[in-house]
């Protein structure tokens, strides 16, 4: 089994799928794409799983196939997602996306990016990505790739500060857990409120 290093990406557990996600900027925002409503490590395990399917992660070659086709392959099991048709619809999206705009690579969406406001802008138009997820993933990028466009803690926030709280704050396994912990007691809070009776006024 290959070693980690210390600047690893600690996040599915798998060390092949850890070091795709920290090579190939395609398959970091399509982890961050699917990082929702399912564990953080399905999310993020889901670009490996598309490259040993499909035996490439190409944007250019996803955005060419027919969209039912390929939501199709990303129905098959292991399954991508908990919703694997409509995420795959977002992937197939994603992937005309970079294909076309950002030269096939999806690195190139910071690549030479200054301006940490700019970088957000670029990141609201990817098919998936709201106001946090962006946030998160230029937090993402600044703490664990050094890509830290001027304003990035401002455009991050609040997930630029030091809180061990998402995908940007896991380098060990330790890490991981103490996100993993923090995203446990986040969901027991918001089913406690959930629960508790309305005040009759």
């Amino acid at each position: 089994m290959p070693k980690r290093s210390s600047s690893d990406l600690y996040v599915t557990g798998i060390v092949k799928a850890d070091r795709l996600l920290q090579r190939d900027g395609t398959a970091l925002l399509i982890g961050m794409l699917l990082d929702q409503q399912v564990p953080m490590e399905w999310a993020f395990t889901g670009p490996h799983t598309l490259t040993e399917r499909f035996g490439h992660l190409d944007p250019r070659k996803f955005a060419a196939m027919d969209v039912e086709r390929f939501v199709t392959r990303c129905c098959e099991k292991p399954a991508i997602h908990r919703f694997p048709a409509s995420m795959a619809r977002r992937i197939h999206e994603l992937s005309g996306i970079i294909a076309e705009q950002y030269a096939n690579k999806g690195a190139n969406i910071w690549k030479d990016v200054d301006d940490a406001s700019e970088l957000y802008a670029r990141l609201r138009k990817l098919p998936g990505f709201g106001d946090e997820k962006a946030r998160i993933f230029i937090a993402l990028l600044a703490k664990r790739f050094g890509i830290a466009p001027e304003g990035w803690q401002k455009a991050a926030k609040p997930f630029g500060d030091h809180r061990m709280r998402t995908v940007a704050d896991i380098d060990s396994l330790e890490a991981l857990l103490k996100v993993r912990r923090f995203k446990q007691l986040e969901k027991a809070r918001d089913r406690d409120k959930q629960s508790r009776p309305l005040k009759k006024r």
